[in-house]
Order: structure tokens, then sequence, then C-alpha cells
């Protein structure tokens, strides 16, 4: 059953329960980033729906912030690892081996942006976690990539908590 099912009762979950806040944060932000799982995990929707729970409840925002950030920057990290550590042949680990132009895509795209490949793929679906990968096989300069990770990853959280924060303000205006 998709992750999507689920948005509803993870946000409930949350504003129930506000003390769990930053760990679900932490653990969606590093699945959304993590090769292989982020396909499986599009946890996105939750991460805007829970900012939107940060404005509703008063929930402290740099916490919640730097989980997800922290979670992100993991994530890619470990991506860029695996790519660094098992090079080429990760392309026939699943599911990778279904999906081979995400590989192909994410080749191009760090060829042709470098450094910069991190920062704007994490911004884009199935970029987000193949990039990394692929800068890894690709052999990236270790803090290049690292100071592109970190600094993306703190915009990319800022970006969509602030989203449902702000989202969750304009509804409230006009109601």
């Amino acid at each position: 059953m998709p992750i999507d099912t689920y948005v509803p009762q993870i946000i409930e979950f949350v504003r129930a329960h506000q003390g769990w806040a930053a760990p679900i944060v932490f653990a969606l932000a590093f699945g959304e980033s993590l090769a292989f799982i982020s396909l499986l995990l599009p946890a996105w929707a939750a991460l805007v729906g829970i900012g939107a729970v940060i404005g509703a409840t008063g929930i402290a925002f740099w916490p919640i912030w730097i989980a997800g950030a922290a979670g992100a920057a993991l994530g890619d990290w470990l991506s860029y690892w695996l790519g660094y550590k098992f090079k080429a042949p990760i392309a026939h680990v699943w599911p990778l081996s279904r999906h081979p132009d995400l590989l192909t895509r994410g080749h191009a795209f760090v060829e042709h942006w470098g450094i910069l490949a991190i920062f704007i793929g994490r911004f884009f679906g199935p970029l987000r976690a193949s990039v990394p990968l692929i800068a890894g096989i690709l052999e990236m300069p270790y803090w290049q990539f690292q100071f592109a990770n970190v600094a993306s990853a703190f915009l990319w959280a800022w970006v969509l908590l602030i989203f449902g924060d702000f989202g969750f303000g304009i509804v409230k205006w006009f109601t």
C-alpha cells in the first residue's frame, strides 16, 4: 500500500504526539532522500502536512527543520556512499534494474551540472536519490558533495515545512 494512504494518519499522529514530530520528520526525510527507498516512500506530502501542523499547533519550527535537514543529508550521504562503494553493478539492483533511465538521466544531469546537480536534484522526485548515487559512482570529490548535500538539505526541508506552515496560515486567514 502506498504511503499516500498513510499521510493523513502520520499527520494526525504528529498532531496528537508532538514530541514525535522531529524523529518522524527525520525518518521521512531520510527515506525520501535514500536511493532505492525514495522510490517507494514519497514522503514530501507528509512533510508538507507536518508543516501545516507546526503552524496549527505552535510546535517549534527549528527542531523539526533541523531533523528534516539532517535526515535528508544523511539519506543523500548514504546514497553517495553506496554509489562510491559499489559503482556500476548497483544498476542491476532492484528497482534500478527496472528503471535504468533513472541512472542514465542522473548521470547526464551530474555530468552537465557538476556540484550544482546535487543542489538542484534535491528538488526533483526521482533525481533526489539517484543524483547522489551517481555522484558517488562518478567519484565526485567528497567535500564538494557534502557541501551541496547539507546546504540543499536545509533549503529543501525549509521549503517543504514552510510551504505547509504558510499554506495553513493562508487558510486560517480566510476562515
